[in-house]
């Protein structure tokens, strides 16, 4: 007896899908109702084994209906939000909508989901150009101020290292001349000034060398240590002749 032939598989449906941007914005109210939100939808339509040209043209159709499907969703959620608050409304209506489809059956009619894109009435735009003004001037002025300050850290640490460099070198007179007069007059201040710090602290050493002795402690090697120390920093500076 023949064997009949197996079934022939159906064929998977095909998904057509349709994007219907409305340029007209649906107003909703805000919080306290004096002012609207405007709401920017796109309308994204599907529908199996259907012709693009169909699917458009039924879209065309539904699109009331659609209207009124959001704005039963979105009315409620708005109110709920200040006038100036859009872009937390846009992030909250797409979060509750962007996995719902209607119909939610399905069946005949092609389903469609939406995204939306919020922004706030003229008026309340108007009202906030003040503000984002004064915003972006501080903000603008606080990165100067950091941009500056960077700067100056940096000169300064340059600076401070060329200044010990030429303080310890033999001829920093001629070497800070080859940076110009004005380099050079406050590179000789800046010596003098250091200069004239250092002796306090050198009779501070002398005195702490002579309190040992005056105790009778006797050479020992801490007293020997401070002594090195003193006269290694009095021929730095050059002051074994001018503390006493």
């Amino acid at each position: 007896m023949p064997v009949p032939p197996p079934p022939t598989p159906r064929p998977a449906p095909v998904r057509v899908t349709f994007r219907q941007d409305v340029p007209k914005p649906m107003l909703v109210p805000a919080k306290g109702e004096a002012f609207d939100f405007c709401l920017y939808v796109a309308y994204l339509w599907t529908a199996s084994n259907m012709p693009f040209e169909e699917l458009q043209m039924r879209a065309e159709g539904l699109l009331p209906w659609a209207r009124s499907i959001v704005r039963e969703r979105v009315i409620d959620l708005a109110r709920e939000y200040e006038p100036h608050r859009a872009h937390d409304l846009e992030r909250a209506l797409n979060n509750v909508l962007m996995h719902q489809r209607w119909p939610q059956d399905g069946g005949s009619l092609p389903q469609f989901g939406v995204r939306l894109r919020v922004s706030p009435e003229e008026r309340v735009r108007e009202r906030l150009r003040p503000y984002w003004e004064e915003r972006i001037r501080l903000e603008c002025d606080h990165e100067l101020q950091k941009i500056r300050a960077r700067q100056a850290d940096e000169l300064t640490r340059r600076w401070g290292a060329v200044l010990r460099d030429l303080e310890d070198d033999p001829v920093t007179a001629h070497a800070a001349a080859l940076a110009g007069q004005q380099f050079a007059e406050i590179f000789r201040r800046y010596v003098e000034e250091r200069r004239g710090s250092v002796p306090d602290l050198v009779r501070l050493l002398r005195e702490a060398v002579k309190g040992h002795n005056d105790l009778a402690l006797g050479p020992s090697e801490y007293t020997q240590a401070w002594d090195v120390a003193l006269r290694t920093y009095e021929r730095q500076h050059g002051l074994s002749e001018q503390v006493t």
